[in-house]
């Protein structure tokens, strides 16, 4: 690959006459008074429009998904219990801390709170600023408290509306990579309107508002951008040092509001390693928390074939669609807005430049003499097409492999292709292959290609587009708010409630009660814990399950009809089938299974116990039910 410090893709020795006389044309139209001045004008007059546009447009984005959040629930006028469970499973949970904080008497309370908690883990206290990625949260609740909006702003609405200003971040963010690469703004154009037609594939925030991709995608698209302005050649002083300084804010912040982010910032180690190695990466024991994180190496283990698991947590991470194969019909809907076409076309141009670069540069002595007839080609690799070409194609294999990834590539997609259709290399490269180079139709390709994309968007998407924004659609989850009032009328404040991860995440938020598990799920005795709460959907002894729960000082269990019956999974993937080979036991129905596996000494609990059997009934005490959940209280005296 070009190295940094090498800018071209020829040595200064070796400029082809051409491009040497284009230099010179522009060095002495430069000299000029007139070309000179109309020349500033005219950039200054295209930044002024191009920066506006991309305000604007991230602006309308942000109203956009906005738009469509409120739409699709009618948020403004369910209840509050209603607006709480609308964030579900882990969305809720770090919801709750917010909330949390702001009830608090105090903010030294509401600190203490956090740092000694033990209503999130029962029986245990934890630090919570620690253990999770929270900041965003804490920082946001002291904001509310402070300013002077209380009166005209609910406290929920101050937070989405934060996570949507993000957005607006984040597409302007976008706009700008691809304006520095393409050194158009009509690039940036291109890469928002696709980021907004292909939404359902770029983003999921209008309906996981507060999960940690959401805070940390806009930080990341800043960093990348701020990367991509850092390689250009010839910075200022001054220039260089605010980008330095862009670079270490978004890090930062990247770092701290998402808890993959040390996946991620290896993953830019290898790409800038690739661009020009200065130094060698210290071992992976030495970066990650193992203890923390081994259940992603066991996940990765067996995702890419390197033998089968009977692990618990991998097996959940393995049967979850999120974390499977990126979809086929991905690329139907991408091929649809044309990003799909545009991205493999420039993608395909720009590998082959890096590889005929790379060969260039690795050559030997001997060669020169070759190699300098090939640098009569031209072909340039700018370090910042460099960089975002490396990353574009990390961020495709992270994707394809791991489908809750694609959110990276596929923004970053937008991005690449736009950048592409306007770059001036690209068009040069491709017509001197096809041998009709000129460079007015450089110019005619680079500017009229991506206006006509814009205008079949424009035509094609907009009137859905509109329906969307005037389709109204109203929260309706009755058995979970039934759920969560019940709770809140009919337990002690200080009751331990277990159950599932997601449904224990909207007990935290709505009632304020302890758990014995939750969905954050990056801690080892955690997930030691969250296995054993889920024996209640295995096969067991109604007096282990009992031992199990009270051994975590649980009053009360929450049983769910979705998960005893599942039928959402295939045989194999379904929770109670994950815990029946996790415990060796024999899966349900009709199928194969492994021949070391034994038939279970006792039925599956969550369905026996419906039965109020007396050796159920020694244990547990039926208190509630509706459609959906079934809620047993626990007996103390056994």
């Amino acid at each position: 690959m070009i190295s940094i410090r090498q800018r071209k893709g020829v040595k200064p020795t070796e400029v082809p006459e051409d491009y040497a006389a284009q230099e010179a044309n522009v060095k002495l139209e430069n000299k000029l008074p007139s070309g000179g001045t109309s020349r500033r004008l005219w950039k200054l007059l295209s930044f002024m429009v191009g920066g506006t546009i991309a305000l604007c447009i991230g602006l309308l984005t942000s109203v956009y998904l906005a738009t469509l959040h409120e739409n699709d629930l009618w948020f403004s006028n369910i209840k509050e219990v209603e607006r709480e469970i609308s964030f579900r499973t882990e969305c809720g949970l770090y919801y709750s801390y917010y909330k949390q904080m702001l009830q608090a008497p105090t903010l030294m309370q509401g600190f203490h709170g956090l740092i000694y908690d033990n209503k999130t883990e029962s029986m245990k206290t934890i630090n919570l600023l620690q253990r999770m990625n929270i900041y965003q949260e804490v920082f946001l609740s002291i904001l509310y408290r402070v300013l002077p909006i209380q009166k005209y702003l609910e406290p929920v609405y101050f937070y989405i509306y934060t996570l949507f200003g993000l957005q607006a971040i984040y597409v302007t963010a976008l706009y700008i990579t691809s304006w520095l690469l393409s050194g158009t703004w009509l690039s940036g154009l291109l890469a928002a309107f696709w980021y907004v037609t292909n939404r359902i594939d770029t983003t999921r925030v209008e309906f996981t508002i507060p999960l940690r991709e959401n805070w940390a995608l806009p930080f990341f698209a800043i960093q990348i951008a701020a990367i991509t302005y850092f390689l250009r050649p010839n910075l200022q002083p001054l220039s260089e040092r605010l980008t330095l300084l862009a670079i270490f804010v978004s890090t930062f912040l990247f770092s701290l509001t998402w808890q993959f982010n040390q996946f991620m910032m290896l993953m830019q180690a290898l790409v800038l390693f690739t661009l020009d190695s200065l130094d060698m990466l210290p071992a992976a024991k030495k970066i990650l928390n193992l203890k923390s994180d081994e259940h992603i190496f066991k996940f990765l283990k067996a995702k890419f074939g390197f033998g089968a698991t009977r692990d618990f947590d991998a097996n959940l991470y393995l049967c979850e669609e999120a974390f499977g194969l990126l979809p086929f019909n991905t690329f139907g809907r991408l091929s649809d807005t044309l990003l799909f076409y545009a991205y493999i076309f420039v993608l395909s141009i720009t590998v082959m430049a890096a590889l005929a670069v790379a060969f260039h540069n690795l050559s030997d002595s001997a060669n020169q003499q070759s190699m300098g007839q090939m640098g009569k080609c031209t072909i340039i690799l700018k370090p910042e097409t460099a960089y975002n070409l490396i990353h574009t194609i990390l961020f495709g294999f992270l994707a394809l492999s791991t489908m809750r990834m694609k959110y990276l590539w596929t923004s970053h997609m937008c991005v690449f292709a736009s950048f592409g259709l306007c770059s001036p290399e690209i068009w040069e490269l491709l017509l001197k292959l096809i041998h009709l180079y000129n460079p007015k139709r450089i110019c005619i390709m680079r500017y009229s290609v991506p206006i006509l994309i814009l205008l079949y968007l424009c035509y094609k998407f907009w009137p859905g587009m509109m329906d969307e924004l005037s389709e109204l659609r109203e929260f309706y989850d009755p058995d979970t708010v039934e759920l969560m009032n019940w709770i809140n009328s009919n337990t002690p404040r200080k009751a331990v409630f277990a159950g599932s991860m997601q449904l224990l995440a909207g007990v935290k938020l709505c009632t304020g009660r302890t758990l014995t598990n939750h969905p954050h799920y990056e801690d080892n005795s955690l997930r030691e814990r969250t296995k054993a709460v889920y024996q209640i959907y295995a096969k067991r002894s109604p007096e282990d399950v009992h031992t199990l729960l009270r051994s975590f000082g649980a009053d009360y269990v929450i049983l769910e009809d979705s998960i005893c019956y599942e039928r959402r999974h295939q045989r194999g993937c379904r929770l109670r089938d994950l815990l029946d080979i996790a415990n060796g036991h024999m899966m349900d129905g009709p199928g194969e299974n492994d021949p070391d596996l034994k038939l279970a000494g006792h039925p599956r609990f969550c369905e026996e116990i419906k039965r109020n059997l007396p050796p159920y009934t020694a244990y547990f005490t039926r208190v509630f039910q509706n459609k959906t959940f079934h809620v047993y209280k626990l007996s103390r005296n056994k």
